[in-house]
């Protein structure tokens, strides 16, 4: 290969290497070429230009492969643009002539595609350079498009796009030829060619006004029409050409505008074009009118979905400002597609119809609009859903309502308010807590006007609304009370409209399944008032035949609801819960018998309904409550199960007397019976296995079914890598929720909410928006294959047989459709039992179970779809992992190898292919090892058939497949099947793309077979590494991008081993271009790759990532003009060029990759984004940091944009503090003059929380990197030194300027992050003195801001959990000495003190949003930081006490400077805690003792208070636990201070003790201490109370130092062992330990363990000291003995 790296092509090597390396030989060398060219001296190029232009002309006729062409065209059209110009057009001509020939061998086909790949370089290259001879050319490409073939066609179009590219306006004369002889090309039978069309049309459009004037309703009908029968390619590159002529129609580009006097479309006209793509479908209008009828003119889906792309590109095109100012009649358009009757023929059509129009809508709002535009949005859709209400309430209150168009209309609405009302619910929920302006201002009326639509007649409409209002309680969790208060009363109001009774009920059960979304819960009462309302709703089912169904279902979606709650609520509850299960079913076969005779169709209905929403609450407690089931509960829910088990046998009779329409209530009893069994251990209901086997198996063999439904799991079910043929790959794009309905099974994508009311409960499946359960049909057939799944394992061998027996049947009798559908539901349920098999570790039974199934497995091989195909292979493998015998893989790979020989149809030889790939991946490498040799000849045989690209794709992917599973054996077949992979690189067409996306993953795996061994030097090892490179080479450069993601994931496989044969200078800036790409997998691959490269090389990555900044002057085509804030796409000039551009500005790759966390909404891309920027952060801050903080200050100043709207005040309480308050509130909200280059989006609240965590991050990396970056005084004369250096500490105000815009922000996770920053600055910065004025720190410059940004974190309405951190963060300020001067201490204590009356305030303080537990967090902060102040302030006093006093000086010019000087008096910080510590002492006295309490082991629970103790409820236990866990060890030392400065003389008089606590607390603390409440207590002497606080102290002490966790902080530690230094140092505590020995002995083997097992030296020293204390005691006392 170094051979080939030469200017000239070195042709003496090349006649000297074999002919089958000679293509890799000339590709090697034109790939060099490409690369020198560029760099070359250009004398030298001029001298060899001769003889290098021959060279390459001479490869035209070579016949070279599609790579092998692009790269000789770029080459030549290079080296003409560098060289000399002189014979471009006899090269040119040479070219046509070529094209013009009329040989049309297969053998000379390579050789005219080259010739026009040619041209079209040139002219992209060279353009009007060559202006002259462009017509000739053109009539000739146009005329040989005429006869040639598929490939020939896709070559020419994309040689005619580069020539109107390279010309601009110049080729004007030709636009018309080209339009007319391209258009008809657009409904080609080749993907690929129309994909070409499109690409060229696209190119068209810049310069050729006719598309988009007269031309335009012809434009947008033939794309209609391509996009029928179109595959996701063609989809994507018509509807970028339909909306993008749409938008030029709609503004112009200004340059075509000033040449002529162009009629301007209007939006209307524009969006009514559109919308018949969407309601008619293709080729709709140009059938007669008769016709049309005929065929009932159903929609075309895959037309709906391609306009549907087309809508958002239009949009995007068009930009953010423009759909900010357009907004309201962009939403009526596309609300008014969803409820066109044509949308909404069938409900799958209406379902299919709404989510193409919520994609429309949250591709567009969603990423284009930033916060401000979103809440404006917000307001839009809250006025249509009102309208449409209006509309709904009037039809509704027309009494005679035989107007057949107002039901009509009614039942329209209720698709617009789905769409309408998820947009908004995703919009808020987006937004958090930057929504709370939607929620407080009246005139918008967001709430009334979501819960009106609970009152819809149509159920879907009202679902929608309760999931709007779940997420509007996410977003904003202080309206989660509030809102289940307001439903609940409602509920109770309008108890009896049907409507009310159903709506009310959906939004409280989705509200009760948001709350795990909000960590401060909800009170918890609320499960009370809920198990009431559902009791009620199901006691008077049966008062009111009008309201008995939806009180039996409201009831029973309630009480689902409440277990989502969790076992601490629920236990409350169970013994209620299980006697209602009990009662809904029969007790006994008796009843069950007597039912079956009685009731009529109604009350059979209701009774269904009823139990299955028995078994569907039953479901989600055993989901969500696991803790609780013990043996016994176990039992008592098989009762009713069981019964529901013996009934279903029953039903079918019940069907037949009272009507077909219970069939539906009864397969939702079917569907709820089978979940709750999968989530149960089998032996519990082993008994009924018959039975319920009978039924199972029925259920997905359709027996009882005529509809040819199919399961929706076999996808899931069959491996993930698999995904390239069964195209699930799809599930990983941008438009995976429209794309979903053209998959073939069915009801595939058609999930809603309506399906099953349940889930607006549930947990949302990840990566879903919304949940969307599938239609009833598929679901019970789903959830009857993934029960089969769990019960096989648990069946007898004799069992298994018959069924499989049956499976065979089954598929027997079937025929035609049919015979699919069953076939797949088999193949399903049999792969699900396969898996269950493996996973339980048990095997599939003796011969006779082994045949019957393998026959079963066998027929499928040969099944012409391709889905069963694989689900064939997929069951072959796992087979032959349960079986486990060397003999049975063998035969069943002997028997694929003789089908594979003698067979010739293309399904056969796939099929088998695949199942040599399936046993290799589950048999691994061991197993199959003597079939490797066999199984790798053949299918590098099947690969090389190019007659039949299937084949290739198949048998490449089971070739990657034993090459990932074999591993080092595979070492001996690496060569061959390297030089295998590169011919067919070089010669596949390109539009084969499945058979180059399988190249891509052998290469990839023969990578990571290799291994580290790529490092060496060996000549082999050599050579296949460039093989290797030349591969990712040949792949990177393919038009597709899975084929450029795998490329991706190869580089950075070869990167991992061999990081020195990978170039990044190349690398970097592509994968860079990618990230603009508008494919999610290849965001991902590129975000992946780079993540691994930061690790290592973040300097060189950024710095390559630079050098596609500075090159972007000099090409222009490269670099669309993207801020990296802004989505999608750029200036409007070349928003489709090939590099969707991406822009890097001085901000760099961080500031696109900031950029990208505002759009990108992937959870996997954005944790890698966090990942690499992480990773760039360590190693880069520190030597940057003036970049990286500017990096986060401009992340960080959007915040400050958003509040200067509503600045968040604190309250203001006393008059004097008021001019303070004005100052620090406007210090910074207002920064800087408007700055007119603003990206159009501005970062959204998690990006912001982001840059917060970062700007942590950077203050942690200084903390170890030099001493300088936290002293000034060093830092400033570091920087005299050398001005390149740069310290944190120089930084400061922007530090602080920072954490206080985002601790004052809309967002709670911001204003989180930015007091946790504040803190971190307080305590890195807080000794780090001034060095202009002595005796002073820097950061006493700062009290204002501190206040300021403190101060809303205390007011009425801020969550609990920000409270409890601003209390650390002002504990933190007061106890760091920076302030001097009392009166500026006073501002932050004051906080602290009006948080002190709250906590006195005790528990049951007037209007609690969330859970107790959150009450306890917050007063358990407030207490421990007031005990971390008196710790401070005792120390600060100790250390005044033994200083020597200081003498004044007496001379004059002295007493100017010191004589007042503002230190602070020693025992001033005392007195701001004096006057509180009475009421403190007690509190915190109480705390410990909760906190005893609750560290009992388990077995003592009985023990502890029935109602709580002083600040927890027994309810919350749990959760209370971990917040005292947080903030014991202050509060210990503080007591130990306190009792040690009293000299335990302190007692606890009744009156102070009742002055200092609320009522509740008194009855707690009295339980405490073993009183009865209500008796007065018995008063204790002095010694006693002193006795039991002693105990306390020493008790949790011991107990925490016996076993302190790793976990735990080292603080705890250090502070328990201050406490005891403390306790001891007191005379009182001093006498009591020596009277009992054993505390002595306890402690001292307590503190020898903690000795051995602490490493601090701190905490070591402590121990000592106790130690110390320990001894001076015992010594004491025996002076005394001896005394």
């Amino acid at each position: 290969m170094e051979l080939a790296h030469s200017l000239l092509l070195n042709e003496e090597a090349l006649a000297q290497i074999t002919e089958a390396k000679r293509p890799v030989f000339i590709f090697e060398w034109l790939r060099f070429l490409d690369k020198v060219l560029v760099a070359a001296n250009k004398t030298d190029v001029k001298e060899k230009q001769k003889k290098l232009v021959e060279q390459l002309t001479g490869l035209i006729n070579s016949s070279p492969g599609p790579p092998t062409r692009k790269l000789l065209a770029k080459n030549l059209a290079a080296l003409y643009s560098i060289g000399d110009t002189f014979t471009v057009f006899q090269t040119l001509d040479k070219c046509n002539d070529i094209i013009k020939s009329k040989d049309d061998t297969a053998a000379y086909l390579p050789t005219k595609l080259a010739a026009v790949a040619c041209v079209g370089a040139f002219y992209e290259k060279m353009g009007r350079m060559l202006g002259s001879s462009f017509p000739e050319t053109v009539n000739n490409l146009l005329k040989s498009l005429k006869s040639a073939e598929s490939q020939g066609r896709s070559e020419i179009l994309m040689s005619l796009q580069k020539v109107l590219n390279g010309l601009g306006g110049a080729a004007a004369s030709c636009h018309r030829d080209i339009y007319k002889n391209a258009r008809s090309l657009l409904t080609d039978r080749s993907m690929a060619v129309r994909c070409a069309v499109a690409k060229c049309l696209l190119e068209l459009q810049n310069e050729a006004v006719f598309m988009w004037t007269a031309e335009l309703e012809n434009v947008a009908t033939l794309c209609f029409k391509a996009l029928e029968n179109s595959n996701y390619g063609v989809r994507v590159a018509v509807s970028k050409l339909l909306g993008t002529v749409m938008a030029t129609a709609l503004i112009p580009k200004q340059a075509t505008v000033m040449r002529q006097n162009v009629k301007r479309a209007t939006l209307e006209e524009v969006l009514e074009l559109m919308a018949t793509g969407f309601l008619r479908g293709g080729s709709g209008f140009l059938k007669s009118g008769g016709e049309m009828l005929k065929v009932g003119g159903s929609v075309n889906r895959e037309v709906r979905v391609g306009v549907t792309q087309a809508y958002v590109v239009f949009v995007t095109t068009l930009g953010g400002q423009w759909l900010e100012r357009n907004f309201a009649t962009f939403l009526s358009h596309v609300l008014d597609l969803v409820s066109h009757p044509r949308a909404t023929q069938t409900h799958v059509e209406a379902v299919y119809s709404r989510r193409c129009v919520s994609f429309i809508l949250r591709a567009t709002v969603g990423s284009l609009l930033g916060e401000k535009a979103q809440i404006a949005a917000a307001k839009d859709i809250c006025q249509a859903i009102g309208k449409q209400m209006k509309a709904v309430e009037a039809v509704v209150n027309d009494a005679n309502s035989e107007n057949k168009s107002g039901a009509a209309d009614v039942a329209a609405s209720q698709h617009v308010m789905v769409c309408a009302l998820q947009e908004l619910g995703s919009l808020v929920q987006s937004l958090n807590a930057t929504a709370s302006p939607l929620i407080q201002e009246p005139s918008i009326g967001l709430l009334e006007t979501v819960t009106s639509v609970l009152l819809h007649p149509s159920m879907a409409a009202r679902l929608a609304a309760a999931w709007c209002l779940r997420c509007v309680a996410v977003a904003l969790p202080f309206q989660l009370t509030p809102f289940l208060d307001r439903c609940a009363e409602r509920l109770n109001n309008l108890k009896t409209s049907p409507e009310a009774v159903s709506g009310y009920s959906f939004a409280m059960a989705a509200l009760l399944g948001g709350v795990h979304q909000c960590p401060l819960g909800i009170p918890h009462a609320k499960g009370k008032m809920v198990v009431s309302i559902a009791e009620d709703l199901l006691r008077t089912a049966a008062q009111n035949s009008r309201l008995s169904l939806q009180r039996t279902q409201a009831g029973w979606l309630l009480l689902g609801a409440l277990m989502t709650l969790g076992p601490s609520v629920v236990r409350y509850h169970l013994p209620k819960m299980l006697l209602l299960w009990r009662n809904v079913f029969p007790r006994s076969l008796k009843e069950l018998e007597a039912e079956k005779a009685r009731g009529d169709s109604f009350t059979w209905q209701v009774t269904l309904e009823g139990r299955a929403g028995a078994l569907c609450a039953m479901r989600s407690f055993v989901a969500h409550c696991p803790e609780l089931l013990t043996e016994d509960v176990i039992r008592k829910l098989m009762t009713p199960i069981e019964c529901a088990m013996t009934m279903m046998s029953h039903i079918p009779s019940v069907i037949k007397a009272h009507g077909a329409h219970l069939k539906a209530s009864a397969a939702m009893v079917r569907l709820r019976l089978y979940d709750i069994l999968a989530l149960l251990p089998p032996k519990t209901y082993e008994g009924s296995f018959n039975a319920l086997l009978r039924e199972l198996v029925a259920e997905f063999t359709l027996t009882d079914n005529s509809a040819n439904t199919t399961t929706s799991l076999l996808r899931s079910l069959c491996h993930y890598d698999d995904s390239v043929l069964l195209g699930s790959w799809l599930q990983e794009t941008d438009h995976k929720s429209i794309e979903d309905q053209l998959q073939p099974n069915s009801a595939s994508g058609s999930g809603a909410l309506e399906h099953d009311p349940s889930s607006i409960y549930l947990r949302i499946p990840a990566g879903e928006a919304v949940p969307g359960p599938l239609p009833l049909g598929v679901s019970v057939i789903d959830a009857s294959v993934a029960l089969f799944g769990v019960v096989f394992p648990h069946v007898s061998y004799k069992h298994r047989l018959q069924m499989l027996d049956h499976f065979a049947e089954c598929v027997k009798q079937a025929k035609g459709v049919r015979q699919q559908a069953v076939q797949l539901n088999i193949f399903t349920a049999v792969l699900s039992a396969l898996k269950g098999l493996a996973e339980n570790k048990s095997t599939l039974g003796p011969e006779e179970v082994r045949k019957s199934a393998l026959t079963l497995v066998m027929g499928a091989l040969d099944n012409p779809n391709p889905i069963l195909r694989c689900a064939a292979g997929e069951a072959l493998g796992r087979m032959a992992q349960v079986v486990g015998e060397a003999s049975f893989i063998a035969r069943m790979a002997q028997y694929s190898f003789d089908k594979l020989k003698s067979a010739r149809d293309v399904v056969s030889r796939t099929g088998h292919s695949l199942a040599l790939g399936c046993l290799h991946r589950y048999v691994g490498g061991i197993g199959s090892g003597q079939h490797l040799k066999t199984s790798v000849s053949i299918l590098l045989a099947l690969a090389q058939d190019g007659t039949s690209p299937e084949v290739q794709t198949w048998s490449l992917h089971s070739l990657a497949l034993i090459v990932d599973s074999s591993g080092p054996m595979y070492r001996g077949y690496v060569e061959p099947t390297l030089s295998l992979v590169l011919t067919l690189l070089l010669t596949v067409p390109p539009s084969h793309t499945e058979v180059h996306q399988c190249l891509g993953r052998c290469l990839g795996a023969i990578i990571t077979t290799v291994g580290p061994e790529l490092q060496g030097n060996g000549a082999t090892i050599s050579t296949i590494r460039s093989s290797c490179l030349v591969g990712c080479a040949i792949t990177q450069d393919h038009s597709d991008s899975l084929v450029q993601a795998a490329a991706i994931s190869c580089l950075q496989q070869l990167h991992m081993f061999a990081p020195r044969h990978v170039n990044l200078s190349s690398l970097v800036p592509s994968l860079c271009v990618h990230l603009c790409s508008s494919h999610l997998l290849l965001r991902r691959a590129a975000v992946a790759c780079l993540r691994q490269l930061a690790q290592r090389e973040a300097a060189e990555v950024c710095e390559y990532a630079m050098s596609l900044a500075k090159n972007a002057g000099e090409k222009e085509n490269n670099s669309i003009n993207i801020n990296p804030f802004t989505p999608g796409a750029g200036s409007r000039r070349d928003a489709h060029s090939r590099h969707q551009g991406v822009n890097i500005t001085e901000t760099g790759l961080e500031g696109v990759l900031f950029g990208m966390l505002d759009r990108e909404t992937d959870r996997k891309l954005c944790s890698d984004i966090h990942d690499t920027l992480g990773h760039m952060l360590s190693s880069l801050a520190v030597e940057n940091l003036s970049h990286w903080l500017m990096l986060c200050k401009d992340v960080l100043a959007a915040s400050s944009d958003m509040s200067t709207a509503a600045p968040l005040g604190g309250g203001k309480d006393e008059e004097s503090e008021k001019k303070d308050e004005m100052d620090d509130d406007t210090m910074f909200t207002t920064l800087g003059e408007e700055d007119k280059s603003k990206p159009s989006v501005a970062p959204r609240w998690a990006t912001r929380v982001f840059a917060a965590d970062c700007l942590c991050r950077v203050i942690m990396l200084c903390e170890n990197a030099n001493k300088a970056h936290f002293d000034l005084a060093l830092a400033r004369s570091a920087r005299l030194k050398n001005p390149k250096n740069d310290f944190l500490v120089l930084h400061l105000s922007d530090l602080i300027r920072m954490a206080f815009m985002a601790a004052t922000d809309h967002s709670n996770q911001l204003r989180m992050a930015g007091l946790q920053a504040l803190e971190d600055i307080i305590k890195k910065f807080a000794l780090v003195p001034e060095p202009e004025f002595p005796g002073h720190v820097i950061l006493e410059q700062y009290q204002a801001n501190v206040g300021a940004a403190l101060r809303p974190a205390f007011s009425q309405d801020t969550p609990s959990d920000i409270t409890a951190k601003a209390c650390q963060v002002c504990s933190a300020w007061i106890g760091s000495g920076v302030v001097s001067d009392l009166n500026d201490l006073r501002r932050v204590h004051n906080l602290l003190v009006s948080s002190l009356d709250k906590v006195q305030a005790g528990k049951g303080s007037s209007s609690q949003l969330y859970r107790e537990s959150a009450t306890t967090m917050e007063k358990l902060a407030v207490l421990k930081a007031w005990a971390e102040v008196y710790v401070v302030a005792m120390k600060i006093k100790k250390e005044a006490e033994t200083k020597p006093k200081r003498v004044l000086k007496s001379t004059e010019e002295d007493e100017d400077d010191f004589g007042t000087v503002d230190e602070l008096p020693p025992d001033s910080l005392i007195t701001l805690v004096q006057p509180e510590l009475p009421a403190l002492s007690r509190l915190w006295l109480a705390a410990l003792k909760d906190y005893a309490l609750l560290t009992l082991p388990a077995e003592f629970a009985t023990q502890l208070p029935p109602d709580g103790g002083a600040f927890y409820t027994p309810e919350t236990i749990d959760t209370a636990r971990l917040h005292y866990r947080n903030s014991w060890a202050p509060i210990l030392h503080a007591v130990a201070l306190w009792l040690n400065s009293t000299g335990f003389n302190a007692s606890e008089s009744t009156e102070e003790t009742a002055a200092a606590m609320p009522n509740s607390q008194k009855r707690a603390t009295a339980i405490m201490l073993n009183q009865t409440p209500g008796t007065p207590p018995a008063a204790k002497s002095l010694p006693e109370i002193n006795k039991d606080r002693m105990h306390l102290i020493l008790g949790v002490s011991i107990q925490f130092l016996c076993s302190p966790r790793p976990e735990e902080p080292v603080e705890h530690v250090t502070s328990c062992l201050q406490a005891l230094h403390t306790l001891l140092d007191s005379p009182c505590a001093r006498i009591h330990i020596a009277e009992d020995q054993l505390l002595g002995v306890e402690l001292l083997s307590v503190l020898h363990r903690l000795l051995l097992t602490w490493d601090p030296p701190s905490v070591q020293l402590l121990v000592t000291g106790v130690v110390q204390q320990i001894m001076k005691m015992i010594l004491r006392k025996k002076k005394i003995i001896l005394l």
